[in-house]
């Protein structure tokens, strides 16, 4: 029976379909955040079943949204939880940003502004482009007085805005009145309300920066390196994602970005003419159905849901839910159990 859509549900993945699905792909995309890992904590059985699949002569890419860390950044992460992966075989959304400036002939001598992490500023130098802000603007502060006039840099030609670890959410003010260091309490009828009033009561100083920049710099470029409402940043929790810092972003320039993350393709479009594979050999391996899942779908790939993140099952089978994935199951590791290894 269909979902909506016109979608057949999700099968769930089992010694009946495993071999089908192994035989028909030469490459697993791999998300990271609560797949391969939560945090800094390698999810149980991930190293084994990725030896297994390399072993078969299986191709593995891992397709992150987290800007947060460079390829080299992420590379490092990967071996010291005990797995070797090369900084070729992973595809950040940091790295996606600095691409898209270099496919798209972005004059170097134009600077760009980060509202994001220090992978995003080594993506863009090992492009050869200039990043200012970034984690070191993380501490200044906004003075809003009479006959003030915030001054920034008219060579900027681009924004990119992505998770950024730096962002003040302690020190609430402005609109809802409450006074810095004070707090607040607020019943927020859904996340999206939450990452509104996040944005709208805390720091905005890298929001302002970022602000002039497009709306008076002429031609500058708004690119989003994802707009993910939450990620798994903790082995515990979930965190509020880059989504946040982008939503206040449209809003002050009343602008919507270029999104170069899932489920935007551009990443597909690199790898496939790195790795020149068709993507309907590629299977999609993630725990988010509007990112990860839809990635897959947008670009041909067979895709695969991990329940072992964002998504659960109940998320997946309700009937509002319109992305539908090949298959799911609870974690990565069931592909080497259900392979008989």
């Amino acid at each position: 029976m269909s979902g909506q859509n016109g979608q057949a549900p999700a099968e769930l993945l089992s010694a009946n379909n495993i071999t089908a699905l192994f035989d028909s792909v030469d490459a697993f995309l791999f998300d990271c955040d609560g797949v391969i890992w939560k945090g800094d904590k390698l999810i149980d059985g991930v190293r084994q079943t990725l030896d297994v699949l390399r072993s078969k002569g299986k191709k593995l890419i891992f397709v992150t949204n987290n800007s947060r860390r460079s390829r080299r950044q992420y590379a490092h992460k990967f071996h010291s939880l005990g797995v070797s992966v090369s900084e070729d075989e992973i595809f950040s959304s940091s790295f996606a940003a600095a691409m898209y400036l270099k496919v798209n002939n972005f004059p170097q001598e134009n600077k760009v502004y980060v509202i994001g992490g220090e992978g995003i500023l080594e993506e863009l130098r090992q492009a050869g482009y200039t990043g200012l802000g970034g984690p070191e603007d993380g501490e200044k502060r906004v003075q809003l007085k009479s006959n003030c006039l915030f001054e920034h840099d008219k060579n900027v030609g681009a924004v990119v805005v992505g998770l950024d670890p730096h962002i003040n959410y302690y020190k609430l003010h402005g609109e809802m009145g409450v006074e810095p260091g004070h707090g607040f309490s607020i019943l927020l009828s859904n996340e999206k309300d939450f990452l509104k009033s996040v944005w709208t009561n805390s720091d905005k100083r890298y929001n302002r920066y970022g602000t002039l920049c497009i709306r008076e710099n002429p031609g500058c470029l708004f690119i989003a390196t994802n707009r993910d409402a939450v990620g798994h940043l903790t082995d515990l929790q979930e965190w509020p994602g880059a989504g946040c810092m982008v939503a206040a972003m449209c809003a002050s320039t009343e602008k919507e970005p270029i999104v170069v993350g899932k489920p935007s393709t551009f990443m597909m479009e690199i790898l496939s003419k790195k790795f020149q594979i068709a993507s309907s050999r590629m299977c999609m391996v993630g725990d988010r159905l509007d990112t990860d899942i839809l990635f897959g779908q947008n670009a041909g790939c067979k895709t695969l849901l991990v329940l072992s993140g964002v998504t659960t099952q109940s998320t997946l089978q309700d009937p509002s839910n319109n992305i539908q994935p090949d298959y799911y199951t609870n974690q990565v590791s069931d592909i080497l159990e259900l392979l008989g290894q």
